[in-house]
């Protein structure tokens, strides 16, 4: 066990360094810059201190990416990530005055680690593989997110004076406004007087620029005359202009999130499918390439992340949490969880319905008086679990194993 404990308060320029002793005893301190030659002289401090390949100083910082984070954990020592709430209260334990420093902080966080080790986890010590599919789901969720903003910007802003592009492309039933056809036609008539104008010719070949629908050209084009060409009200028309010229540039930055999408999926899927828990993750029903990406980066594939399934599944808010005092009992849904995986499982869950044994489970559990939401995050949570079980031995998903039934249990 490591007689020294480091402490690291990180900023955007520099970084305070502070080691401590198992009494407490600070025994070095030091400021570096953010750039190799910062971390050189980090790696130098902790070597006089008795850091060794086989037995590394542990770290504890309030964050847990950048590139020093990186660097730290290429060198196979254990990183702790500390809430930078949890050091809030930590530094109260030490002083009632409210003072605070750099140096001060970097000492609370290697006292956090001399004292309480055992309650905080390490960082995971995931693949280089694994790190860089995480990176790339949750770029693409970022840029999925990002998609959607864009969208709800235009829809707000085509609101105020082109009802007629609504009518169009936006609602059940419609391509959508960020679909190639929605988007090459408010760039080419982004103002419903420039659009009343449109011939049949002149949809036509734009329609023939973007995705072919699959009504047929000559069905769409009818459809969209009739719309463009329908009475409805207008702006001023040099307020419609100026409108229109924001709608052009709102459909290049949807074009560029549009763009971004595709290209980080395609990047996702390929890093993904290279990876070897692919298999057995695409193995389980409702989970696509996709969302199994998604999954996998924040489970990661570090088997000893997780000491049991009960751990993975709080980790993923699928588990509820008993609060109990005197004669109060009650089970509520977790609020603390990783949200990116909370958010994957209820769309995993909510797809594996269309195959018979999670259906199965979860009318099941609608029929013992659960709300759908209660029932599916239930699904959720045994879905998990056979998926940590699956994937701590190196098997594939079989339902009749998964999905037992209690009879077959007792048998």
């Amino acid at each position: 066990m490591s007689k020294v404990f480091c402490g690291i308060d990180w900023a955007e320029g520099h970084h305070d360094i502070a080691l401590v002793d198992q009494d407490g005893a600070q025994v070095a301190k030091l400021r570096i810059s953010d750039d190799s030659a910062g971390f050189h002289a980090l790696t130098e401090l902790l070597a006089r201190h008795g850091d060794t390949a086989d037995f590394p100083i542990p770290v504890a910082i309030e964050t847990p990416r950048g590139l020093l984070v990186a660097s730290l954990r290429a060198t196979g020592r254990q990183i702790y990530a500390i809430n930078p709430l949890a050091a809030a209260r930590y530094r109260d334990r030490g002083s009632v005055s409210r003072a605070k420093s750099d140096a001060a902080d970097a000492r609370v966080l290697a006292n956090i680690l001399r004292t309480d080790r055992h309650a905080h986890r390490p960082l995971p010590a995931d693949s280089e593989a694994g790190q860089a599919v995480a990176a790339l789901a949750r770029a693409h969720q970022d840029a999925v997110w990002d998609r959607q903003q864009m969208i709800n910007r235009l829809r707000s802003h085509l609101r105020e004076y082109y009802p007629a592009a609504l009518a169009a492309f936006h609602g059940p039933g419609k391509p959508g406004l960020d679909s190639p056809r929605a988007r090459l036609i408010l760039a080419a008539v982004p103002t419903p007087a420039e659009a009343a104008k449109l011939t049949r010719s002149q949809l036509r070949a734009l329609l023939k620029r973007a995705a072919r629908p699959r009504c047929g050209i000559d069905t769409e084009v009818e459809r969209l005359r009739n719309i463009f060409r329908a009475e409805s009200l207008r702006q001023l028309p040099q307020v419609e202009l100026a409108l229109g010229h924001q709608t052009a540039a709102l459909v290049q930055q949807l074009d560029a999130a549009c763009n971004s999408v595709a290209q980080l999926a395609t990047a996702t899927e390929a890093a993904f499918l290279t990876h070897p828990d692919a298999d057995i993750i695409t193995s389980f029903p409702g989970l696509s390439v996709l969302s199994g990406v998604r999954v996998l980066a924040e489970i990661g594939d570090d088997r000893e992340r997780f000491a049991d399934a009960r751990a993975v599944k709080a980790y993923a808010g699928a588990a509820p949490v008993t609060r109990a005092s005197g004669r109060s009992h009650v089970v509520v849904a977790r609020t603390v969880k990783n949200q990116r995986l909370a958010a994957a499982g209820y769309m995993w869950a909510f797809a594996a319905l269309r195959t018979e044994a999670p259906r199965v489970h979860y009318d099941r559990r609608r029929a013992g008086g659960e709300r759908h939401t209660a029932a599916l995050r239930n699904l959720f949570n045994k879905l998990l679990g056979c998926l940590y079980h699956c994937l701590q031995n190196r098997v594939h998903y079989e339902p009749d194993r998964a999905f037992a039934s209690p009879l077959n249990l007792a048998a």
